[in-house]
């Protein structure tokens, strides 16, 4: 959008910055399920390896999971890719009325209204390209993706692994992610913070995303997968991008 000032006979032309200037989020992908699809074949397709436990799997969602990988729940799970939202959909998602409220228009085939994710899926186009940012989509394990829930990430010294040589542990609604895991993590939380205003950390969570993208610094591979995604999705994720250029600087 451009505004013109007049003032003293002067024309002064400046523009307004647009959703996707002000914003800096996903613009251009629309539907949770193209970019679970995207990511597989277009940014995964050589590199398929797990977020938190570095596990293989196939473009047909087939996994192999590592010697001594452990579970109590989600078993059938285990045996699958999904993949995870890092900063967990709810988090973003209650800040839409949809989600908290529900929408007149989200009724089932029963006649009952409905809220939460699927009503703020139907009904709002902003979540649904939140839901659907690239960046904050990373393969996992299917049975640590539904132990982690949308639990918070935390340090817990005292507590063991709940997935035996993958070193997740999830204790009272909190988790502590893989050493390997954490740069990348931290890096995905302050990018969501940095390109939606509507989502917004803890000055807890914040204070633990900094220290854990300054002690684990990006890879290759990190780098990689940001340049892949900002030619599909057309938008940067700045954090990543400026911890990569200082990278190539050394």
């Amino acid at each position: 959008m451009k505004i013109r000032l007049f003032c003293a006979g002067l024309i002064t032309v400046f523009s307004l910055p647009t959703f996707a200037q002000s914003y800096q989020g996903n613009t251009s992908i629309h539907s949770f399920n193209k970019a679970k699809k995207t990511l597989e074949r277009q940014v995964y397709h050589d590199h398929r390896i797990t977020l938190y436990c570095d596990a293989k799997f196939d473009k047909n969602k087939n996994i192999t999971l590592p010697n001594g990988f452990t579970t109590e729940k989600h078993v059938k799970r285990a045996k699958r890719v999904e993949w995870e939202h890092v900063v967990p959909a709810e988090n973003f998602g209650r800040t839409f009325s949809e989600w908290r409220d529900g929408h007149d228009s989200c009724v089932n085939n029963k006649g009952k209204n409905f809220k939460g994710r699927k009503c703020a899926e139907k009904m709002n186009n902003e979540y649904r390209l939140m839901q659907s940012d690239l960046y904050n989509l990373y393969p996992a394990v299917g049975a640590v993706n539904a132990t982690r829930s949308n639990y918070n990430f935390a340090m817990l010294p005292s507590s063991r692994s709940s997935f035996g040589v993958c070193e997740v542990k999830v204790q009272g609604r909190k988790v502590e992610p893989t050493v390997g895991s954490r740069g990348r993590i931290a890096r995905t939380y302050l990018y969501m913070e940095q390109a939606y205003p509507r989502f917004r950390l803890s000055n807890q969570q914040k204070q633990l995303m900094s220290a854990w993208d300054k002690q684990y610094p990006v890879s290759e591979w990190e780098c990689e997968r940001a340049k892949r995604i900002e030619r599909i999705q057309k938008n940067r994720n700045h954090i990543v991008f400026e911890r990569c250029e200082a990278l190539k600087a050394k």
